[in-house]
């Protein structure tokens, strides 16, 4: 006589899957009358050094204006308007204004050798 074997779902439990698109998200409940509704708090304030540095890296970002690696936003700002493809103003406004800064005048690239 061969020894009985158990069945698989024996050891684990059996669990059924939901059938697709039976599911339905439910809508929040609107809140009771009287109750407070909290929301939340307004972003921070961004500086103005801030805003500036999140311009320069979207135009770092910005591939229609070449390549970035390896030379400064202003050479990269300078060659894009040789070449007629409209490089932001303000971008190399930005870049003459603080043009000490290695955080303005380098690419957000700088740290990483090529």
């Amino acid at each position: 006589m061969t020894p009985k074997r158990g069945l698989i779902t024996d050891t684990f439990k059996v669990v059924k899957k939901a059938k697709r698109g039976g599911k339905r998200n439910k809508s929040p409940s609107p809140p009771k009358a009287g109750a407070t509704v909290c929301f939340d708090p307004e972003p921070p304030q961004l500086s103005e050094r801030e805003k500036d540095l999140q311009e320069l890296k979207k135009f770092d970002l910005d591939c229609r204006f070449g390549p970035c690696t390896g030379i400064s936003r202003l050479q990269r700002w300078e060659r894009a308007a040789l070449h007629g493809l409209n490089p932001p103003q303000e971008i190399k406004d930005i870049v003459l204004k603080e043009n000490t800064d290695p955080e303005y005048t380098q690419s957000l690239w700088r740290d990483y050798p090529l």
